[in-house]
């Protein structure tokens, strides 16, 4: 467009002469143009060189793909087997890369993996698994499938899968059933095709915040006559096994990860110190200082969200029910208050309690406007979202391992294409708990 707008300068004193010219140039830069080019045929135009991988990956999703459900396809990876159900199987590639890069950021894992395959330390293990499919994951579950173990493995969140790296587990012949975005009715599915497999039963647990237990004792509890123990990482899960004890149904030993040092010291705080940071950034693009931010629980979660915001530049208040964590609160700088003290004023609501309902119907309706609402627990539990759907928070977000809720009042800001938990801006990455805590399940596992 400049060298036509050049020679139409140079040769003003021929106007019509000039126009021609630069029509004809228009025209012709018009007609290179492509008229219309495929999702898949653009991504593999730009990506012959170091970038190959990663548009590959985007090319097989197109919309038909989107569009139909996994359990409704007929896949299988290169060795013929069809025991697994990801969102797409041809995304194993660049899943497996993914993998590849987290095995360097995990060397104690890898040196214990190189240490043991020999041994096969966990020949005759056959644990079923249920938490967040990572790549992270990916890694553990490799090292025990080379110590000997046989694995199956469900997603225990329904957004935080990454497709292409349970893709790359498929092929590698892991029997995986996990994909982002699954219904309630798909999560349970998966879990079950874990666990109900004719001519293999499960001897051990690997699970995240209980569900699959939960499954297990509600469905199949004539399998713990087998079931040598229970690996549980989350404090929800935690939570849920001490019910069952006092109960008296606890019927195997159960291993609590969540208390580890490792798990708390590491991951609880310095993870999710990072992760709060980069899901908001890269959900609302706000800016923290000045922000008015409340955090419920003063657990090691919440003492990482506190730190995270206050280095910020965010005035931040802490709501806390136990004594100890509330005087940590206070020694650390942070105002303690109720929540319905400041529900109208904060811009940003963060739960870490790991309980249910701590910002209530009640909360949402007093909230001022735009206010945000995000989960650093286990599930959305702790916020109720579908009556805050109903109060006018028409969207809700799915930021990498918790949601987030942005909350408008009637009248002032609506959504029209919104329901409940179906309207998802969703993170690439996971933060690196990960990282912290695989090594402590391996132990575990051991």
């Amino acid at each position: 467009m400049l060298s036509s707008k050049k020679k139409y300068i140079v040769n003003s004193n021929s106007g019509i002469k000039a126009q021609q010219i630069q029509f004809a140039d228009q025209k012709q830069e018009f007609n290179k143009r492509p008229t219309k080019i495929g999702r898949r045929s653009l991504s593999r135009s730009i990506s012959q060189s170091s970038t190959d991988s990663y548009s590959s990956a985007a090319s097989y999703t197109d919309s038909s793909d989107d569009e139909t459900s996994p359990r409704d396809k007929q896949q299988k990876n290169s060795k013929g087997s069809s025991d697994f159900c990801v969102k797409n199987i041809k995304q194993a590639e660049f899943g497996r890369r993914e993998i590849e890069i987290a095995e360097q950021e995990m060397p104690a894992l890898m040196a214990l993996r190189k240490r043991a395959q020999g041994e096969k330390p966990l020949a005759g293990a056959k644990i079923v698994g249920c938490t967040h499919i990572t790549a992270q994951t990916a890694v553990l579950m490799e090292t025990l499938g080379a110590l000997g173990a046989q694995c199956r493995w469900a997603a225990c969140n329904i957004y935080s899968t990454l497709n292409e790296v349970a893709a790359a587990l498929a092929e590698s012949g892991f029997p995986v059933f996990a994909w982002k975005g699954e219904s309630e009715d798909d999560f349970w599915w998966c879990i079950d095709r874990c666990v109900n497999v004719e001519g293999w039963q499960p001897n051990m647990i690997l699970d995240d915040g209980g569900d699959l237990t939960h499954w297990i004792y509600k469905k199949y509890p004539n399998m713990f006559k087998k079931i040598k123990g229970i690996v549980e990482e989350s404090v929800t899960g935690v939570h849920r096994l001490y019910q069952l004890s006092k109960a008296g149904k606890l019927c195997v030993p159960a291993m609590n990860v969540n208390d580890s040092v490792t798990k708390q010291k590491f991951d609880n705080l310095y993870c999710c110190r990072e992760s709060i940071l980069d899901g908001l950034k890269r959900t609302t693009d706000m800016m923290f200082g000045g922000k008015q931010v409340v955090v419920c629980g003063y657990g090691e979660v919440g003492k990482g969200c506190c730190a995270a915001l206050k280095a910020m530049g965010s005035i931040v208040y802490v709501t806390e029910i136990d004594p100890i964590c509330a005087l940590q609160a206070c020694m650390d700088g942070f105002r303690l208050v109720k929540l319905n003290e400041v529900i109208r004023q904060v811009d940003i609501v963060i739960t870490c309690t790991g309980n249910k309902n701590v910002v209530t119907r009640e909360h949402l309706d007093r909230m001022k406007n735009s206010c945000i609402v995000c989960n650093m627990g286990h599930s959305n539990t702790e916020i109720d979202v579908p009556c805050g759907l109903h109060l006018g928070a028409k969207s809700v977000f799915s930021s990498q391992s918790f949601r987030m809720a942005v909350s408008f009042h009637p009248g002032l800001i609506t959504y029209s294409d919104c329901e409940p938990l179906s309207f998802h801006v969703e993170n690439r990455e996971l933060h690196k708990l990960s990282v912290t805590q695989k090594g402590s399940q391996y132990f575990e596992d051991l």
